[in-house]
């Protein structure tokens, strides 16, 4: 079966608890849709208590279980409609991906001085003032919680970087100095050195921190009984640390544990020295490839449609290349906002969940839509795309990239997609396989009305209309 994901969550969902009921009552729905994976927003408590999305870690124990940061449930609900949640899912032959952030931890409980120089944020090699002592948030008491699950409590030692001094009430991004002290290696070159992000920054070189963190995810797997893992910003997290951890976790688990990295980089030699480094030990999201659906979006009928492919991960490594449209960071409105609207969006999922390179991603926003921007669902529209994947999205392919404005491939086993940007659409004659002659096929998307007859010699005369997306498969 063709690995689909989904998802499931976007930036602004209501912080009203009511998440994982949703998903519960939608299993059924998404698996019947040709849904299988599903990638589930972070889980435990937020530095924001219930209104937090869950990337400013405070306690990774704290699933929605225990009254901290103002709340007992997370912005998603408590830990027991979680794992009731994720129990249904399973239930209708869903996997579920958890999405962990590892870098680093906001909302400490207590401050702590601390050794530390500043950096020069463009070049964090480079100190820009003399060691001093800063009062930095670093304590992580988990009072709350009251040592269940692990008594492990966080302080200066298990970091290495802080961006606030409660000392001066000063903002800058502070190295600490400490014996031993210094970034993490193995992490993206961009500023010098990208282990610093944000909040108070994780010294994943640290043995201790290892151990804590290895037994945490064993811990999680057993508890919510996971099928795989998002590492969310893994050009920050040394490279070494992340190849050990999820080899470490697969061999005690003798779980294959599905894992895909969020490396956000432009360029195809990174992400590809990336998935190198790393022993191909976890898939990586091919944000290229995004970027060319955004110039698709962006250009028009300007954009050479055969360039879909261009400096992507698919072109190299595509069994290691989790493809998408758009995600909660690309929606308008956040951080990396590089939205695909409609005039391209259906192409390019088109384009993702019909062809045989990558594992494709649908974005919750994308499927509900998105309320805050007044972006209406596609449900229905990637519903077809999906059958389409589901049925008939198997077998040889082969590409027909002649022209500029209309491309198309075909699967043989009984699917031939097109799609095109301008505004005249056209015919394109492709071949799916001599067994099928004398076949009929029909555009499942409904876009082009009528019936195709595959001829003798296995070829079809496949039609799209102007920009627009057609995917024919045998009736």
């Amino acid at each position: 079966m063709n690995k689909t994901i989904m998802q499931f969550f976007e930036w602004n969902l209501p912080p009203d608890g009511g998440h994982w009921n949703f998903l519960k009552d939608q299993s059924k729905a998404l698996s019947e849709a040709g849904i299988n994976t599903l990638w589930l927003p972070p889980a435990y408590k937020g530095a924001g208590g219930s209104k937090d999305v869950g990337y400013a870690v405070y306690d990774l124990y704290d699933l929605g279980e225990f009254d901290q940061k103002g709340s007992v449930r997370t912005k998603y609900g408590t830990k027991d409609e979680y794992i009731n949640a994720i129990t249904e899912a399973q239930k209708n032959d869903i996997q579920i991906l958890a999405d962990i952030v590892l870098n680093h931890k906001g909302g400490a409980d207590n401050t702590e001085w601390v050794k530390v120089a500043k950096v020069d944020p463009k070049d964090r090699n480079n100190k820009i003032s003399n060691e001093y002592d800063i009062k930095a948030w670093t304590k992580f008491n988990f009072s709350g919680r009251n040592n269940k699950y692990s008594d492990f409590k966080w302080g200066f030692e298990n970091f290495d970087g802080v961006d606030w001094d409660e000392n001066k009430k000063e903002s800058a991004i502070f190295e600490f100095t400490g014996i031993g002290k210094s970034w993490d290696e193995g992490v993206d070159d961009e500023n010098g050195n990208y282990d610093y992000l944000m909040l108070t920054n994780i010294d994943v070189s640290s043995p201790v921190v290892y151990d804590e963190l290895l037994r945490w995810s064993l811990w999680y797997i057993n508890i919510a009984n996971l099928d795989g893992f998002r590492f969310d910003a893994v050009k920050h997290i040394s490279f070494e640390f992340i190849t050990k951890l999820i080899n470490d976790i697969r061999d005690i688990t003798n779980k294959e544990l599905f894992t895909v990295g969020e490396y956000w980089h432009t360029d195809l030699n990174v992400l590809k020295k990336y998935v190198e480094d790393t022993n191909h030990t976890l898939n990586v999201f091919d944000v290229p490839l995004h970027y060319n659906f955004v110039r698709a979006k962006n250009e028009k009928e300007s954009y050479d449609l055969r360039g879909l492919m261009s400096n992507t991960l698919i072109s190299c490594y595509p069994e290691n290349s989790v493809t998408f449209v758009d995600n909660h960071d690309t929606q308008p409105g956040q951080s990396l906002e590089s939205w695909v609207d409609n005039s391209f969006k259906l192409q390019a999922y088109t384009f993702i969940l019909t062809r045989q390179e990558g594992i494709p991603c649908v974005f919750f926003g994308d499927y509900y839509g998105l309320p805050n921007n007044d972006i209406a669902p596609l449900k229905d529209q990637l519903g077809e795309l999906l059958k389409a994947r589901r049925d008939f999205a198997y077998g040889t392919q082969h590409d027909y990239f002649d022209e500029a404005h209309i491309v198309g491939w075909t699967r043989e086993n009984g699917l031939a997609a097109l799609i095109s940007n301008a505004n005249d659409g056209g015919l394109k004659k492709m071949f799916v396989g001599e067994n099928l002659s004398g076949k009929t096929f029909v555009d499942i998307t409904g876009n082009v009305s009528g019936e195709i007859q595959i001829g003798q010699d296995g070829n079809g005369d496949f039609k799209v209309n102007g920009n627009s997306y057609s995917v024919w498969c045998i009736i």
